[in-house]
């Protein structure tokens, strides 16, 4: 079996301990680890139990998470690691994401600096506007040891109002990738899957379809002229 579906297989079925918890993180998170038939593999837990009440959200983010994955999978982008729904772990449901074993001292304001990132760090402000991040901050984008870069932290994501916030604005003006644009106006062609609609509310499912339409029509990444629309802190 292909260790990323190995990986997967674990994460999915593997008994689930605790490691521990991660630092500076706003609700609980935990670093766990995943056993199944002797195979391992490391996640990072977010239980529904451990998150702060928000004005602007409904509960359960961990739902978001899971659905910017599944909608980073119908794209076909790769832009989130696989994230899945247990309700089985030790604090109760939440979400389950594969732990990224990447370089800590790179974040989006470093990664940047080296122009071969950058078409994935265009590819992840395309994916941020459609799933309307709002906490796009630089230490949510990491970089594997394949030169890969992931983006973590997606719970505030998929709100029917627009409320963008990311650091990702060095590329405004710049045209969207030709298949990029492609993989929009397939899902536009489909509909949202189930495995991302059954997630979110009714009209934030219409609002993921109104922003590809929005990306597809414009064809290039907005500008933000209002100088506002950035998380905080920014790494």
């Amino acid at each position: 079996m292909p260790e990323a579906e190995l990986t997967a297989d674990v994460l999915r079925r593997g008994e689930v301990e605790i490691v521990g918890r991660m630092p500076w993180s706003s609700n609980a998170t935990f670093l766990v680890e995943a056993c199944l038939d002797g195979e391992t593999a490391r996640g990072i837990y977010k239980p529904h139990a451990g998150e702060r009440p928000l004005w602007d959200f409904p509960d359960g983010l961990y739902r978001r998470e899971v659905a910017a994955y599944e909608l980073s999978a119908a794209l076909g982008w790769e832009v989130v690691p696989l994230t899945i729904v247990r309700d089985d772990l030790p604090h109760g449901v939440g979400s389950l994401q594969r732990f990224v074993d990447a370089d800590f001292e790179q974040h989006y304001f470093t990664l940047l600096d080296d122009e071969s990132t950058h078409d994935q760090l265009r590819r992840m402000a395309v994916f941020d506007i459609v799933s309307n991040n709002t906490d796009r901050k630089g230490g949510h984008c990491l970089l594997d040891a394949d030169g890969h870069i992931w983006g973590i932290d997606n719970g505030l994501s998929f709100h029917a109002e627009f409320k963008l916030r990311t650091v990702i604005w060095d590329f405004a003006g710049d045209p969207v990738d030709a298949d990029l644009l492609a993989d929009l106006e397939a899902l536009l062609d489909t509909g949202l899957p189930d495995s991302v609609g059954s997630l979110i509310g009714t009209f934030e499912r219409d609002a993921v379809l109104t922003r590809a339409r929005a990306v597809v029509r414009e064809g290039s990444l907005p500008h933000d002229p209002t100088g506002r629309r950035y998380p905080w802190p920014l790494v």
